[in-house]
């Protein structure tokens, strides 16, 4: 059920979210706090479809840190059998589960400050905002990284240019040897989209002319 909320009257710990972004300093590679998202969702219907899990790991100086995770699944009625195959994830398991209004609030708190960076982000990014909107919230604050358009621009570096492929997590993983026995769960594909950030920014920051803020993807996208 969404809150009905005005401007004035939300939750503490939606100002305190924000709150960081106000005394947010410049994002550099060098010093600044990554969360590395994936979602597991019930399909890809922005509308109909929910989230089913949030899974996500941190990472400072290009360290990945495993202690520093995060993954929740979601408690809901919206079931569709033909993604059980993708993410594993069938209905009425044994798993704990949290209401989305909990996973939400968990989520925001251990974002909060923080840079995101997911493979084909758009997609992760706006189902958290369709989420917030059903609470009643603006959309996140936070800065988003896809690891598509890095790992891209590498490409284009070894002067392998195609633009306009998009390349899959599995294709990346594959050229990088990253280990892919956790994909298609939340926390494991995060792992790995972690990696693929850390090689895919180790490589284009050895550029003079690496900026990273000309990855940062635009608000009205999500």
């Amino acid at each position: 059920m969404a809150w009905p909320f005005n401007k004035k009257s939300y939750p503490d710990y939606w100002n305190d979210y924000v709150n960081h972004f106000n005394k947010q300093k410049k994002i550099a590679l060098e010093t600044s706090r990554f969360v590395v998202l994936d979602t597991e969702t019930t399909g890809f219907d922005y509308e109909k479809d929910r989230l089913l899990c949030i899974g996500a790991v941190s990472m400072i100086h290009n360290v990945i840190l495993v202690k520093d995770s995060f993954e929740m699944y979601i408690k809901q009625e919206h079931f569709n059998p033909k993604t059980v195959e993708i993410h594993g994830i069938i209905h009425n398991t044994k798993i704990t589960t949290f209401t989305e209004e909990e996973a939400i609030i968990r989520f925001l708190d251990y974002i909060k400050g923080s840079v995101l960076v997911a493979h084909h982000a758009v997609f992760d990014i706006k189902m958290i905002n369709i989420a917030l909107k059903r609470l009643g919230f603006p959309n996140l604050k936070n800065q988003v990284l896809d690891t598509m358009d890095l790992y891209a621009k590498t490409r284009i570096k070894s002067n392998i240019i195609n633009q306009k492929k998009m390349y899959s997590l599995d294709d990346i993983a594959e050229n990088y040897a990253i280990n892919l026995s956790d994909r298609h769960t939340a926390a494991g594909d995060a792992l790995i989209t972690a990696f693929v950030f850390s090689k895919t920014t180790s490589t284009l920051n050895k550029s003079k002319t690496f900026k990273l803020e000309s990855f940062f993807l635009k608000p009205n996208r999500f």
